[in-house]
């Protein structure tokens, strides 16, 4: 018996020194981030948001999130956790797409990016890809009377480009492309 006790006394006191380590790593990690393991914040007309968790945009003369499970709730991350077999997972991305190609009719004969119709995993992905901003850029221009190339620009200096070029792909944050839209002059 009491082998057994030094012995779990010897792994338990391992195994916090490892994990132990890992917090330490991790967190001095996090602190070397421009952000500092902290929300990325932004202030805009008084009012604070964070450029990390998706918002919702539902006027046409914004660009729009991607859709969310947990209805942009923070606190409340999930995905549906429904698969493309889901009858009713394929009917609520059945009737996205009919919305996003109502708002859009202009695209109507350009495939619609994936994004735009169904939720991350966390319900909550502040970005979009570069096709799906260029899929809203005819209705924006429209709706803000500004030209095309105004907007595609815009897209183009708000793109964030994968990690040394190689990891992840191309995105770019949908509320922070939408305040540089309102700064347009």
């Amino acid at each position: 018996m009491k082998n057994y006790i030094i012995s779990s006394l010897k792994l338990t006191f391992v195994m916090g020194l490892l994990v132990g380590v890992y917090l330490i790593i991790v967190y001095a990690g996090s602190k070397i981030l421009p952000t500092q393991g902290n929300a990325e914040t932004i202030t805009y007309k008084g009012q604070k948001f964070y450029a990390n968790i998706g918002q919702e945009f539902k006027s046409l003369k914004y660009f729009h999130s991607r859709p969310s499970a947990v209805n942009y709730n923070a606190s409340g991350s999930a995905g549906s956790n429904k698969g493309p077999s889901n009858k009713e997972y394929l009917e609520t991305v059945q009737k996205r797409i009919d919305t996003l190609r109502m708002q859009n009719p202009e695209m109507n004969n350009e495939k619609v990016p994936v994004e735009l119709v169904t939720a991350s995993g966390s319900g909550l992905d502040p970005n979009i890809s570069e096709a799906g901003a260029a899929f809203q850029i005819k209705r924006i221009a429209k709706e803000r009377n500004l030209s095309e190339a105004t907007i595609e620009n815009l897209i183009k200096t708000h793109t964030e480009k994968p990690l040394l070029g190689l990891f992840g792909p191309s995105k770019v944050n949908v509320l922070q492309l939408n305040i540089a839209l309102d700064q347009l002059k």
